[in-house]
């Protein structure tokens, strides 16, 4: 994954400015991350993941959501259960919308996002296979019910919302917020673990020779994302 720290965006701008907007998450943010087959790296633990991530994540932020297709993709024991905590603890911290809210007019226009959008991934709506069927359903939901803001760590859902025109997906309108951003924001809080939060960034965005040709350090991705939003955070 890219790195961009040259424009601001506009979405993850928004966010921050009022966090009980609704976003919805893509399920590379609930799963800890494994890179152990491309570098010589632990796979991330759930306790570990879960402390310095998506604890503060969800403590910060009280608008997020995920489609049903997501939810459906969180299917390691210890995922899952974290999850329908967060769902069912009072005030809910996640909440999940599903394909059934849609009226028979909407499915329509659902199923029309739908193969707009599926031909440029890895997604067959015919079969509905599971690569890529959690990004590709929760576009077309949201495309339908013209929500804004989807938050991903996935090449995938940047191209097709940032190349919308582009590739005719029809998602012109949605905006996408990126896990660096995020981790960004919450180191920049100083109520978090910023040694844990420069790991993670260093696990996601600059492990191996390739995301180092790239991507900056951590230093120097702080000191530019510092004078995107100056004055701001």
């Amino acid at each position: 994954m890219k790195v961009d720290t040259k424009e601001i965006n506009p979405a993850f701008l928004s966010i921050i400015q009022n966090p009980s907007q609704k976003v919805f998450l893509d399920a590379n943010f609930f799963i800890p991350p494994d890179k152990s087959k491309v570098a010589k790296v632990k796979a991330y633990s759930l306790t570990d993941f879960k402390e310095c991530w998506l604890i503060p994540l969800l403590n910060e932020f009280s608008g997020l959501v995920i489609h049903e297709s997501v939810y459906d993709e969180l299917v390691a024991d210890g995922v899952k259960s974290y999850t329908d905590e967060q769902v069912n603890c009072n005030p809910s911290k996640i909440k999940i919308h599903y394909d059934s809210e849609l009226s028979s007019a909407e499915e329509a226009l659902r199923n029309t996002y739908m193969n707009k959008i599926a031909v440029h991934s890895l997604y067959n709506p015919t079969r509905d296979n599971a690569k890529d069927r959690g990004e590709v359903r929760s576009l077309s939901f949201m495309a339908v019910k013209q929500y804004l803001f989807f938050a991903a760590n996935d090449a995938l859902p940047v191209r097709l919302i940032k190349n919308a025109a582009e590739l005719d997906t029809g998602l012109d309108d949605m905006q996408i917020v990126q896990m660096y951003e995020l981790i960004y924001y919450l180191c920049k809080t100083e109520k978090y673990d910023k040694k844990a939060l420069r790991i993670l960034y260093k696990y996601q965005y600059y492990l191996t020779p390739g995301d180092k040709r790239t991507n900056p350090d951590w230093g120097n991705f702080i000191e530019q994302m510092d004078v995107l939003y100056n004055g701001i955070l």
